[in-house]
């Protein structure tokens, strides 16, 4: 299983609309990716490392797949949609990275 991590870095006044990102925009994704998204979850950063310091990510989200294959099949067909979502939620810039998870606990 793979888990393609979205992450939005931190930047001082930023605008990142969490509601519409839970409420919108992920269940637009699940319904895109349909069987290819096994599951998803969406996070949003309090703190970073140092109490009382700037979270290193504004607001994440890490979509569950079976393979990096299935996954970029899947997204592929929808990028453009996906992408030009963005704009309704954040004027940041996503950094990607997909990961091969190991263990589940």
């Amino acid at each position: 299983m793979i888990k393609v991590s979205v992450m939005y870095p931190y930047q001082e006044g930023a605008r990142f609309d969490f509601d519409y990102y839970r409420d919108k925009h992920m269940p637009l994704l699940k319904e895109l990716l349909g069987a290819a998204c096994l599951k998803y979850s969406v996070e949003k950063g309090l703190a970073g490392g140092t109490p009382g310091t700037p979270p290193t990510y504004l607001g994440q989200c890490h979509v569950y797949c079976e393979s990096v294959e299935t996954f970029g099949a899947a997204f592929a067909e929808h990028a453009a949609v996906l992408n030009g979502d963005i704009p309704n939620y954040t004027d940041l810039v996503p950094v990607i990275q997909i990961s091969e998870v190991l263990a589940e606990v």
